[in-house]
């Protein structure tokens, strides 16, 4: 397979969210908005690319009944350096994203494809692995969080930690509160699984 087909099969055909249906925890936690969204989905690809790197160079090395265990040493170290850069450079939405950020460690998408591409590929192979997943992963948590932020206020990429106003599309009065809470998210991820599935069947 090529690069370019393993870049492309992370966001179309294996895409971790409307397709596998993988790292619902923070995809349905941290979509509130579109920035928000984007601004994970960025956290969780760093560490996929990395971890996917790492993993491809170290994979002979690592003995066969300690295999799940190193994979997670490697992605916790990833995320704890993912986190104090997070705190240094972008607090607000460090403090923002909370506890999701640690939770990286265990999302299922990483480790998932540490298992399934990176122990059986060379490092250039994984890091297009990474780079398309986390690419689809990205794409769907930003496109979630638009959909939930326009419908719950009215506006687009708005975000104070970043001092940007974002475009209002429609008055705050005829915003619906739900979308912006956690039903929303459901019912709005559940609509755009549905919409993608119909345009890969078509």
């Amino acid at each position: 397979m090529s690069n370019f087909k393993i870049l492309m099969n992370g966001i179309v055909k294996e895409n971790p969210t409307f397709v596998l249906l993988l790292g619902m925890c923070p995809t349905l936690g941290t979509t509130s908005s579109a920035i928000n969204g984007l601004s994970m989905g960025i956290a969780t690809m760093f560490v996929l690319i990395l971890s996917n790197l790492i993993i491809s160079l170290i994979k002979n090395l690592i003995p066969d009944m300690v295999r799940i265990p190193s994979y997670i040493v490697v992605i916790a170290s990833l995320v704890t350096i993912l986190q104090m850069l997070m705190q240094a450079y972008v607090p607000g939405i460090y403090a923002t994203l909370g506890l999701f950020i640690p939770l990286i460690v265990v999302n299922c998408i990483i480790l998932g494809r540490a298992e399934a591409f990176a122990a059986k590929n060379n490092p250039i192979a994984s890091i297009f692995d990474g780079i398309g997943i986390g690419l689809g992963f990205t794409m769907a948590l930003t496109l979630l969080g638009a959909v939930r932020e326009l419908l719950g206020t009215g506006v687009l990429f708005k975000s104070d930690d970043f001092g940007i106003a974002g475009i209002t599309l429609q008055g705050e009065d005829y915003g619906m509160l739900m979308f912006v809470l956690a039903p929303g998210a459901f019912i709005a991820l559940g609509y755009l699984i549905a919409v993608v599935n119909k345009l890969r069947k078509a």
